[in-house]
């Protein structure tokens, strides 16, 4: 391969395109920079990502036809790898999977280059299995078939993940993961944030806010409950699997707007006093959009916040220029404590702007273009001196 990434015949390749997160918006970015790449993914419900990502050359697999994909797809989990595989790589010279499931399985052919952005090691099987498929969380059939089909899925993980000819991590405790599972380096560039579009806000309407979909492993529930207790004001953006059962144990302070668009969202960070973060993620683009607002995060000490929030722990000594508190356990009381801890401490919104205009979108663009060009490089001096 002699010639550079903006020549050469290229696909992208990402899991699914059902919504806007955090995967999509790094794919957006992708996009951006290789408009004439041709798109690949298992399913794609139209008009549900950006404008940006729609525009581009989609192809989808086979999953897509089958009749009740575009709700459950995650039912068909099973057939996943063998639809990724499926699809045709043989046009193409560079391949870039956008992968936090599937999408790194994708056979290129022999002479091409694959260079997988890596969101996270398939989190249903390896680090959150007991989140989605542990004891009270499936019953009926999947509670029968997943424990063997985890160990198939693993296999299959491990084994496809040598069809990467570079990782790259979205943080460092995805780079941990990638060495643990699959015995592979990887290169870490934290993913987008559209800071510009985001402005410094010292006004605060005294209530907590959360923005994330209704995953299990989110422990928005345990959010719920804590708020419950304390008797604050918690509100909630997003939508998922977990709805119903949220909705009924949620107390008169919870209020619950689905999802907001942009100029909703921009005001509720805006006068939120705090973001809550209950889970942990792989990186987390949240808790850094809350901070571009000058708002602190009361998060779950574990994953991507401890790289993007300066973090003191609830109950300690504070932390000098703090961002935010982290608490240890995911139970009730810890969190409990960290927001009263919280509400006891004088943040300063601007240094906690600062803080997070480390992770500017133009950042990943011109990281992940760099990184692209540097390996095609490579390939092309290895393929002279063979």
């Amino acid at each position: 391969m002699t010639v550079s990434p903006d020549k050469i015949r290229m696909a992208l390749v990402h899991d699914w395109l059902t919504g806007m997160r955090g995967g999509e918006k790094c794919l957006e970015a992708l996009c951006e920079l290789y408009p004439g790449a041709t798109l690949f993914t298992l399913i794609h419900n139209r008009g549900s990502v950006s404008p940006v990502i729609e525009s581009m050359d989609i192809r989808t697999s086979f999953v897509q036809k089958i009749p009740f994909a575009a709700r459950h797809y995650r039912n068909l989990l099973p057939l996943f790898p063998s639809a990724i595989e499926r699809l045709d790589m043989r046009g193409y010279d560079l391949v870039i999977s956008s992968s936090h499931c599937v999408a790194k399985g994708v056979i290129p052919r022999p002479s091409a280059l694959h260079l997988c952005y890596c969101h996270t090691p398939m989190r249903y099987i390896w680090s959150m299995y007991d989140a989605y498929f542990g004891p009270g969380r499936s019953s009926g059939i999947a509670a029968m078939v997943m424990p063997d089909l985890a160990k198939r899925l693993r296999r299959w993980d491990v084994a496809s993940s040598g069809r990467v000819n570079y990782f790259i991590a979205n943080s460092e405790n995805v780079h941990g993961r990638i060495r643990r599972y699959y015995n592979r380096d990887a290169a870490v560039i934290h993913p987008p944030v559209d800071t510009a579009v985001t402005r410094l806000s010292v006004r605060s309407d005294g209530y907590y806010l959360i923005v994330s979909a209704f995953a299990p492993y989110k422990r928005i529930d345990l959010a719920v409950r804590a708020f419950n207790e304390l008797g604050r004001k918690l509100v909630i953006v997003g939508t998922g699997q977990d709805e119903k059962s949220l909705k009924s144990i949620a107390g008169p302070k919870i209020e619950f707007i689905g999802w907001a668009d942009s100029r909703t969202l921009d005001s509720l960070y805006s006068g939120c006093r705090a973001l809550i973060f209950p889970g942990e993620e792989d990186f987390g683009i949240v808790p850094v959009e809350a901070q571009c607002y000058g708002k602190p995060v009361i998060a779950y000490g574990a994953g991507g916040v401890l790289e993007t929030v300066k973090g003191g722990w609830a109950g300690e000594r504070p932390l000098r220029g703090a961002t935010g508190v982290f608490f240890r356990e995911q139970t009730v009381g810890d969190l409990k404590l960290a927001v009263l801890y919280s509400e006891s401490l004088d943040f300063d919104p601007a240094a906690i702007r600062r803080n997070a205009l480390r992770f500017d979108r133009r950042h990943f663009m011109e990281s992940m273009q760099a990184f692209i060009q540097k390996a095609v490089s490579e390939e092309a001096r290895n393929v002279q001196a063979r």
